[in-house]
């Protein structure tokens, strides 16, 4: 009968533990609240030079706060379409309406980008881009958003141009190619917001912690988010390649903090304590200088 019931108890704790990982959800600042400003979200499609031949989706969100008169700190988003998507996982927008309002985070434009795809192609059969652009550990990336992006954006809306105005996020891949913009251009990107970051070898990242540990330090805040059930493949493993990266950022004593979780490679949990990395990446901001 005991042996029994240890047995049931096994089952109990595993199923349970089961049911716990990805079992993560929304609070309050990722929905939408009474009195709260909407800000608005335009979209337009880019043409690239610095990818040439590629064409893709971006956003702009303004929050109701910004009035043209003083310029607005900057977020960029890769896979901008799932992050700016009020249904989806991140719900960044609605976020920073939420986060703006508090003055939790300064008065800020997302810029939300697609990855590129080639004009006539199918994305599922190889006419994407993403790897290219997000993976490569090159400044390409960057420079596309410094002379293509920035420049289409401001052309409408006064964008802050001091590095610790501006941030930057994506997931998996997305994620890399975050730290790579900042990395590769701190004097641009000063914030990293790397969720499920792929810091494997799809074209080189897993060897970012050896990177980060021999180079000198640069002015950049790095928050990392990953779960103990990422991928496992054989490019690496997501998982063991977030706890590298944590490792050299503490060795190096950059300005950094990581949120581990259970879960798998998808935005539950980054979505569900995207606020809190907004909050955390953006303390201390410092004010417009006159």
């Amino acid at each position: 009968m005991k042996h029994l019931l240890a047995i049931a108890v096994l089952f109990t704790s595993l199923f349970t533990a089961a049911v716990a990982k990805d079992d993560y959800t929304l609070g309050p600042d990722s929905t939408e609240q009474p009195g709260v400003p909407k800000g608005e979200v335009t979209t337009f499609k880019w043409e690239s030079k610095i990818f040439a031949g590629t064409v893709r989706d971006c956003w702009v969100y303004v929050p109701k706060q910004y009035d043209g008169k003083e310029p607005a700190s900057v977020m960029v988003f890769q896979d901008g379409g799932g992050y700016q998507n009020p249904k989806g996982s991140y719900r960044a927008t609605i976020v920073m309406d939420n986060l703006i309002h508090k003055k939790d985070i300064p008065v800020m434009i997302g810029i939300f980008i697609n990855p590129g795809v080639f004009a006539g192609k199918d994305p599922k059969k190889g006419g994407s881009n993403r790897s290219f652009e997000y993976d490569t550990l090159s400044p390409q990336y960057v420079e596309f958003l410094e002379k293509e992006i920035l420049p289409e954006v401001s052309k409408k809306y006064k964008l802050r141009t001091d590095p610790a105005s501006r941030g930057i996020c994506g997931a998996s891949s997305g994620g890399i190619c975050a730290f790579t913009a900042a990395w590769e251009r701190p004097d641009l990107f000063s914030k990293v917001l790397s969720h499920i970051g792929s810091y494997a070898n799809i074209r080189g990242g897993d060897r970012y912690p050896g990177i980060v540990r021999k180079a000198p330090n640069k002015n950049i805040r790095v928050f990392l988010q990953d779960g103990s059930n990422d991928l496992d493949n054989p490019a690496g493993n997501w998982w063991l390649g977030n706890l590298q990266m944590e490792s050299a950022l503490k060795f190096k004593k950059y300005d950094h903090k990581t949120v581990w979780g259970d879960g798998g490679h998808n935005g539950k949990h980054g979505g569900a304590i995207l606020p809190d990395s907004m909050r955390w990446l953006w303390r201390e901001t410092p004010a417009i200088k006159s």
